[in-house]
């Protein structure tokens, strides 16, 4: 009979402990707020305190979060290129610009690669002027080994400077290729350029 006492009041116990478990769930999670996720275990993990470039930002006189940076500054990795968009700066490029890189095995196969895809719709394969674009009938560029410039002289006489700036700003029907190729991609390029004005 003890052990009938025993064993009940172990399961009164229990059972006691089952509902309390069970009413402080329900109500713990029938909240107020219907929305709410609960406790939070480290928010700053998720909700951010820094300011989005696009807020309005107290800490600044001008109010903005996205400040322009200060005067004559360079971002990490960003070559100049100080020869404006003109036939004076053309021409003051191709006496002052020299290719940093060395004709190379390497390097010319890189400057090919990077010719025949984003210069070879239009120059073609041979720097001939008869690419894939000229043949749907839009107006052909100058040969590199036999045609002359629009800005004068023979196309085989291009220099460093003159054929970087062409690729950095565009002539012509050709536009800038400043947004695909990196500088020293554009010099790989110039490198196999004078290549194919020996043709």
């Amino acid at each position: 009979m003890t052990e009938n006492i025993l064993a009940m009041n172990k399961f009164k116990i229990l059972s006691i402990i089952a509902v309390v478990t069970v009413v402080s769930v329900l109500l713990t999670a029938c909240g107020k707020d219907k929305r709410s996720t609960g406790w939070e275990y480290a928010p700053n993990m998720y909700e951010h305190i820094a300011y989005d470039p696009d807020q309005p930002n107290t800490n600044f006189k001008d109010g903005k979060t996205a400040q322009l940076p200060p005067a004559g500054t360079i971002p990490i990795g960003f070559v100049r290129f100080d020869y404006p968009n003109t036939k004076e700066g053309y021409e003051r490029a191709s006496v002052e610009v020299v290719n940093k890189y060395i004709a190379t095995k390497q390097s010319l196969a890189d400057g090919k690669i990077l010719f025949e895809h984003f210069c070879s719709p239009c120059h073609g394969i041979q720097g001939q002027g008869d690419g894939l674009v000229v043949q749907h009938g839009f107006p052909a560029p100058p040969s590199y080994s036999k045609g002359n410039s629009s800005r004068g002289g023979a196309m085989k006489d291009l220099t460093d400077g003159k054929i970087y700036h062409t690729i950095t700003y565009g002539l012509n029907a050709m536009g800038s290729y400043a947004s695909q190729l990196a500088p020293d991609e554009r010099w790989k390029v110039v490198l196999y350029v004078h290549q194919l004005q020996k043709l």
